[in-house]
């Protein structure tokens, strides 16, 4: 819940940081930069041969970071700097259809009949809040949620098969990591005028009569926007199973929403709730879809295998 809080937070800050100057790539860069360092900061201090992985890994690990982590950041930002934070969220979420469908596709797994039941309310739902006999939404904006669903997907489904083979601490500096030096690569620092990161910002919206430094918005998205919710995410999935875990993760949308009204003003009409909430009803009925599989090593039925640390338990102060 405290991981769904800060990212739905998140999509209202981003906003507000990339109508104040900022670019969605220089976004992208500070959050990842920073998730990084104390991503790596955090497994070192931790257990260093966590971070030991087969050189044959890294590809997978660095696709994953560009894809799944940066690329699902970057389509996010641009997304909710053309559309309410709370829809392109709903958007994004679209990914839990995704994924049993992707699985099925790809790697033959099967889904129960739920999968297709919980697909047309999204269908549907969707519709609704797009409002499309109306003129719809902005279509860039939309454009842009949608890929941040299809990278989410990627991640989920990327992240779960390459743990089966590397720590969960691992996939998080590598892929992070790679994500970090790859859009500070392209974020175009040398645009921001000298003294930029000095100046104060207003925070918009309802809280129009605050302003705050650059530099403080920019290590809020770091900390409270990346790496804080990643790491309430990665102690979370200890305790709770990842169907579990998806429903609670669903919050976010409704987090989304709330802090886009009561910071920003955003607000939906009667059809675009309704439809709200039926794609949130369709979400959490397509989480169960999934099969679950006989996990052999423990004799547990399981979602997710556990990841392989080479003998080495992430968990031993559970």
């Amino acid at each position: 819940m405290l991981a769904a809080f800060l990212f739905g937070i998140n999509g209202a800050t981003s906003k507000v940081a990339i109508a104040t100057g900022l670019t969605p790539e220089q976004v992208v860069s500070v959050r990842t930069l920073t998730a990084a360092m104390l991503a790596l900061t955090w497994a070192l201090a931790r257990n260093p041969r966590l971070l030991l992985i087969n050189p044959r890994d890294l590809p997978r690990l660095m696709i994953l970071g560009v894809i799944g982590v940066g690329g699902l950041q970057w389509t996010y930002s641009i997304g909710v700097s053309n559309l309410p934070v709370g829809i392109a969220l709903l958007i994004e979420y679209t990914a839990v259809i995704m994924i049993p469908v992707a699985t099925f596709l790809f790697f033959k797994e099967k889904a129960r009949p739920q999968l297709w039941i919980g697909a047309f309310m999204v269908i549907i739902g969707l519709v609704l809040v797009s409002e499309i006999w109306g003129g719809g939404l902005n279509p860039t904006g939309v454009i842009f949620a949608f890929g941040a669903a299809l990278c989410l997907t990627y991640y989920f489904i990327g992240a779960e098969r390459i743990q089966r083979r590397v720590s969960t601490t691992a996939v998080m500096v590598y892929a992070i990591g790679t994500a970090a030096i790859l859009f500070f690569i392209f974020a175009d620092w040398g645009s921001l005028e000298p003294g930029a990161l000095g100046q104060t910002v207003n925070l918009m919206g309802n809280l129009d009569g605050f302003d705050v430094p650059q530099w403080w918005l920019m290590i809020w998205l770091g900390i409270m926007g990346a790496f804080l919710p990643m790491l309430f995410t990665y102690l979370a999935v200890r305790h709770i199973s990842s169907t579990v875990m998806g429903v609670i993760s669903t919050s976010e949308v409704l987090f989304a929403f709330l802090f886009g009204f009561l910071w920003l003003g955003e607000t939906i009409g009667i059809i675009q709730t309704i439809g709200g909430i039926v794609v949130l009803v369709g979400i959490l009925i397509a989480q169960t879809s999934r099969v679950r599989r006989l996990d052999r090593r423990n004799g547990e039925i399981n979602v997710n295998s556990r990841p392989n640390t080479g003998g080495l338990r992430e968990d031993s102060t559970v």
